[in-house]
């Protein structure tokens, strides 16, 4: 069995065929789907599904684009998300420096925000990352650094795309890296960094409807695509394929804290129990 280990199903993308979708994830052989939040609504929309499927789960949080309007209120609507059942993880959270520049401080109050809830809660924390490493892993060191609990800080880089060392980096915080289809695309970098990260420090990843693998270029991503991220881990590594599925699906239920893949035949949660 394969974990997605991100994937936003409650956008409106998905609304005209969700549960082919689902089907279709399932038939692929994945047995976990994790759903991040991007404001408080979609926390709300994110639990619903993971409260429907007991193969869905559930995080809690606020993507950094979100922060510019976001208040303290909201961080506080996220944290009383973190006792939900089917909630297993904060985020996604973190910076983004790609769009637009004009409320970096805001981003990186809410961070830091996260960070000290994720400790407190216990959970991992799911971090969106874009042009903003130094800056995400320094304000991690710092935050990990100046918690009295600072050791139980863990989680992902989500959709990572920084070399080998930046890879150890995060392992030592804490961190798993999330490869998904962009290391697949035609003028992706990042066979070196794939073959020098320990399969061990890998979670497999969608971003669904976003960034679909190179063999579904152009087509919207979804949860079953999953396993050609697998795939082309096992071509450009010395990893077989059943290597790659089961140290990385062991990693995604480490990391979430999830029960065994639940399978094809079970569901929904009306006709299964939830581990």
């Amino acid at each position: 069995m394969l974990v997605d280990t991100h994937a936003h199903l409650y956008l409106d993308r998905f609304d005209d065929d969700r549960e082919a979708v689902l089907h279709r994830a399932r038939e692929a052989g994945v047995g976990a789907i994790v759903l991040p939040a991007i404001d408080t609504p979609s926390i709300e929309q994110a639990v619903a599904l993971a409260e429907a499927h007991a193969d869905v789960f559930a995080m809690t949080g606020l993507h950094p684009s979100s922060t510019e309007d976001a208040a303290d209120a909201d961080m506080a609507t996220v944290a009383d998300w973190c006792d939900h059942e089917q909630v297993v993880a904060i985020g996604e959270s973190g910076l983004d420096y790609y769009w637009d520049r004009s409320f970096d401080d805001r981003q990186k109050h809410f961070f830091r925000m996260h960070i000290r809830l994720a400790i407190e809660a216990g959970l991992p924390l799911v971090i969106h990352n874009r042009e903003a490493t130094n800056d995400v892993l320094a304000i991690l060191a710092e935050e990990r650094a100046a918690h009295p609990d600072g050791d139980r800080l863990h989680g992902i880089l989500h959709c990572f795309v920084d070399d080998a060392d930046t890879a150890q980096r995060a392992w030592e915080l804490g961190f798993y890296v999330g490869i998904g289809g962009i290391v697949t695309f035609k003028n992706s970098d990042h066979d070196a960094m794939l073959r020098a990260t320990p399969l061990e420090h890998i979670v497999l990843e969608t971003d669904a409807p976003y960034l679909a693998p190179q063999a579904e270029r152009g087509h919207r991503n979804e949860p079953a695509f999953v396993k050609h991220v697998a795939e082309y881990l096992a071509a450009v590594t010395d990893h077989t394929l059943k290597t790659i599925v089961e140290t990385t699906t062991a990693n995604a239920q480490s990391v979430y804290d999830l029960p065994a893949p639940v399978g094809s035949n079970q569901a929904s949660a009306a006709e299964t129990d939830r581990p």
